[in-house]
């Protein structure tokens, strides 16, 4: 396990695929979007898998059972297994194993990802809130889940049984853009019945807690797109963190992350696994990365130089997090992330 999280993009002498032994990849949006591969993402992981670095595929949406996963990425041309993947479905049938009696009933609002999950824990998934269920589970079940499920999880919700959800992601990519994602259900039921679910997917602890122990990995390393999920359960479980440009985040989300928010490498695209991370270094009032230094005004970033546009960013992000603390939202760094095209 990592030391302790870094809060700014810090080098690597290694390549990343050499410095840790597990990648714990997201899906959307770093590996492939709208259901195609991302672009050198085929490639990179198998370099890194050729290298010795362990993948593992860690998602917060619940419809999808491992084996479909396993499927789906095989047939893009990443060899993967079921042992590969680990769900939020996963991580929230855990939860509520260690909660409930063995063999109890679980009232199940999504799709096969969270039955197949609840049953691997020897839990029995129902459909009613007739059925005397122990627990209320709620999990992505796609654009075509029937309104009147969520009407059960509110009967059970009302009636006192405990509720659980996978993730509460408000968003999901699709191939036709943003489209409603599981946080978006949960809220329905919130707003109706004024319950709380215990929560299982990243960012919080029981989807970190069970990727370690599927995964066993030891020196792990989170690859993903979003800040306040991916990057938050890295943080929260106290590893390190490579954040992708190739999903959600854009360059001026990044520099107003707070603390929690704030990655340790940033790359373009999953070939950042095989090269090492530049180093920052602060000259005077500013932060050098590559041909670029990044200085914080009063409420204004300046950035002076030339070179890669990536080199740019990282000094950026340094001097917006130096300076800024968790008002770094307020620093205006859109003139210096136009002149990098990000």
């Amino acid at each position: 396990m990592s030391q302790g999280v870094r809060t700014r993009p810090e080098g690597s002498g290694q390549a990343l695929s050499e410095a840790y032994d597990t990648a714990l990849l997201d899906l959307d949006g770093v590996v492939y979007a709208g259901g195609e591969a991302i672009a050198h993402a085929v490639d990179s992981l198998a370099a890194a898998r050729d290298g010795g670095m362990h993948l593992a595929y860690v998602t917060n949406n619940a419809l999808r059972t491992p084996d479909a996963v396993a499927a789906h990425l095989t047939e893009l041309g990443i060899p993967a297994a079921a042992s590969d993947v680990v769900t939020s479905a996963q991580a929230v049938a855990r939860l509520i194993a260690d909660q409930v009696p063995a063999g109890a009933r679980v009232l199940v609002i999504g799709g096969e990802g969270l039955r197949v999950a609840l049953r691997e824990r020897g839990l029995v998934p129902v459909d009613s809130a007739e059925d005397d269920p122990a627990a209320v589970v709620q999990g992505y079940g796609g654009p075509e889940l029937p309104w009147g499920r969520f009407a059960e999880a509110c009967y059970a919700v009302h009636r006192g049984v405990p509720w659980y959800a996978s993730n509460t992601d408000l968003t999901i990519p699709g191939a036709r853009g943003i489209a409603p994602g599981n946080g978006a259900a949960v809220e329905v039921v919130r707003i109706a019945t004024g319950a709380e679910p215990q929560v299982a997917g990243k960012p919080l602890p029981p989807m970190h807690r069970e990727t370690i122990l599927r995964t066993g990995a030891k020196r792990p390393l989170v690859v993903g797109d979003r800040l306040d999920t991916d990057i938050e359960g890295a943080f929260n479980g106290g590893v390190d963190s490579l954040l992708v440009l190739t999903g959600v985040t854009d360059g001026a989300q990044l520099l107003a992350a707070p603390p929690q928010h704030r990655p340790t490498y940033v790359d373009a695209d999953l070939r950042g696994l095989l090269a090492g991370q530049p180093e920052i270094t602060r000259e005077g009032d500013g932060f050098r990365c590559g041909g670029w230094t990044a200085s914080a005004g009063a409420s204004r970033l300046e950035l002076a130089g030339d070179g890669e546009p990536l080199d740019g960013l990282r000094a950026l992000c340094a001097a917006a997090w130096t300076a800024g603390g968790e008002d770094a939202c307020e620093l205006e760094g859109e003139k210096a992330l136009a002149r990098l095209g990000l």
